[in-house]
């Protein structure tokens, strides 16, 4: 009697490797940065969630590109999201200032997380809704995580600038993390800026801002952080006016599924701009 034959598992490419990588390193980055809490190190625990979030945007647009994707990946970039977006930051925070709140600090901790997780949650849910315009794809409902994250250290990266007591106040703090949890998991609709597209005319003009924004990077890293999270929190109003206007003038221009779909939810998550969140 013949025993049956063992399945070979398959090795896998290295291209379907290389995305998931991306996102461990994002998470260990989130974790890292709860560590350098711990030992007070402020700059750097708001450096580690920054790279975070840069290697949140990279690994779904490396997923694309090396045809890459897997349920396995999305599943894991969600996971990485709500630990380097929702836990990390507000831990830090919590170290930071808001330890002198007591119980009411731990509380806003917690439902910073948990707004995050919802948040999440509900892109994820709402990638398989094939009703939606398909100008909807440029809008997320609410702020995405790692713009959450990146709202929620303003008051951190504000006090690396000595602008005085202020930004170290847990009471601002504490009212300033619930208010960005708010944002997480409101109906508001925000940019998602995944489908912006350069006209060739502008190609040279946009390559020396990026040059000119990694240069003030370097030199102002908190200055330019917390200028491009202010620049954020302004476009808000204008993607909710646009939202309403398109909302009015093309109730039912074709759908979500008219659209070629995306590989997988990772490779349009938030972070990359990603649909995720």
């Amino acid at each position: 009697m013949r025993r049956p034959r063992r399945r070979r598992l398959r090795n896998l490419p290295i291209n379907s490797l290389l995305p998931n990588m991306l996102t461990v390193l994002a998470l260990c980055a989130g974790l890292t940065s709860m560590r350098f809490a711990l030992q007070e190190r402020w700059e750097m625990a708001v450096a580690a969630i920054v790279v975070a979030a840069i290697l949140d945007g990279l690994d779904g647009r490396l997923a694309r590109l090396l045809k890459g994707a897997s349920k396995f990946g999305a599943e894991l970039d969600s996971l990485s999201d709500f630990v380097c977006f929702g836990v990390a930051p507000a831990f830090v925070l919590h170290q930071w200032t808001l330890f002198e709140l007591r119980g009411v600090g731990w509380i806003l901790v917690l439902g910073f997380a948990v707004c995050c997780a919802l948040r999440l949650a509900r892109f994820n849910t709402a990638l398989e809704d094939p009703d939606r315009p398909a100008w909807s794809a440029n809008y997320f409902t609410g702020v995405a995580a790692p713009a959450g994250a990146g709202l929620a250290l303003i008051p951190v990266m504000l006090s690396f600038l000595e602008l005085g007591a202020l930004p170290r106040s847990p009471y601002l703090n504490g009212a300033w993390m619930a208010a960005v949890a708010f944002l997480m998991v409101s109906q508001i609709p925000t940019y998602s800026f995944k489908k912006l597209r350069v006209r060739r005319d502008m190609i040279m003009p946009m390559l020396l801002l990026v040059a000119l924004g990694a240069a003030a990077l370097a030199m102002y890293p908190w200055i330019t952080l917390s200028s491009v999270a202010t620049a954020y929190l302004i476009s808000i109003p204008f993607a909710f006016f646009s939202h309403a206007k398109l909302s009015r003038t093309r109730p039912d221009e074709g759908d979500i599924s008219d659209t070629p779909p995306p590989p997988r939810p990772e490779a349009d998550r938030e972070g990359d701009s990603q649909i995720i969140h």
